[in-house]
């Protein structure tokens, strides 16, 4: 099966291992992987904060760099549910609507991509510890995805997955709303991360960068010993 990577503007720049860990884990799936060099962003920083031109521009070039009949797969459940939700809202009266349509319906977040299409749960991956979940609002509203992560990480040898309250609340992140209320965002910060003390959790796991780029700088400037790991890096570890 033959898979073109899309690597979010986040984890390009910043989390390179993460899309190198799940190009490892795709190509153990059997996947025949390419990746477009001249790829950029996806326009969502530029929609969300209201210059829907400029994001038309960007997903105008987005749509070129994945002219192709393959799926697509990102690491990314925000950016994923941004070019299936929004694209076709922006080139609604556009003589691409179709092709528009057709992406959406090929592009998929990494840990769906494992469980509806490959249809594959257990990767032999191994870590060691205790660890909880955190649903991006990006994964469970805009992707409806809930279940699949977490019965990948339940074949994960020695990993201990532990529920916390309030799992589906928003880390506070929210791109520009970080910025715009910074209060507001570290206040909720705090709050999931409580939840996460209470579980007794030595890893926090996400299928989005973003939050875990959140919750990390809180837990840093708290000087907790938790850690962040995107689910591609917890299913790319022990082997």
């Amino acid at each position: 099966m033959r898979v073109q990577l899309f690597i979010p503007c986040f984890i390009d720049q910043l989390h390179p291992q993460t899309a190198f860990n799940m190009e490892k884990v795709l190509e153990k799936a059997c996947c025949d992987i390419e990746y477009n060099i001249n790829q950029t962003c996806c326009g969502q920083p530029a929609f969300n904060t209201g210059f829907w031109n400029d994001a038309k521009d960007v997903a105008t070039k987005f749509i070129k760099d994945f002219d192709t009949v393959d799926y697509i797969v990102a690491p990314s459940a925000s950016c994923v549910g941004f070019i299936r939700n929004y694209y076709p809202k922006l080139f609604s009266e556009d003589d691409r609507s179709a092709k528009v349509n057709m992406l959406s319906s090929r592009i998929y977040e990494f840990s769906e991509f494992l469980t509806d299409i490959l249809q594959i749960e257990n990767f032999g991956a191994e870590l060691n510890g205790k660890a909880t979940y955190h649903d991006s609002c990006a994964a469970l509203r805009e992707c409806k995805i809930k279940q699949g992560p977490r019965k990948l990480l339940s074949q994960v040898k020695g990993l201990e997955l532990i529920e916390m309250d309030e799992s589906e609340t928003c880390c506070g992140f929210g791109g520009s709303f970080s910025v715009k209320y910074e209060a507001i965002s570290i206040g909720m910060a705090d709050q999931k991360i409580k939840h996460v003390i209470k579980t007794g959790a030595d890893y926090i796991i996400s299928t989005d960068t973003s939050c875990l780029m959140q919750l990390d700088g809180y837990i840093k400037k708290q000087s907790l010993n938790i850690k962040t790991m995107h689910l591609a890096d917890v299913l790319a570890s022990g082997w």
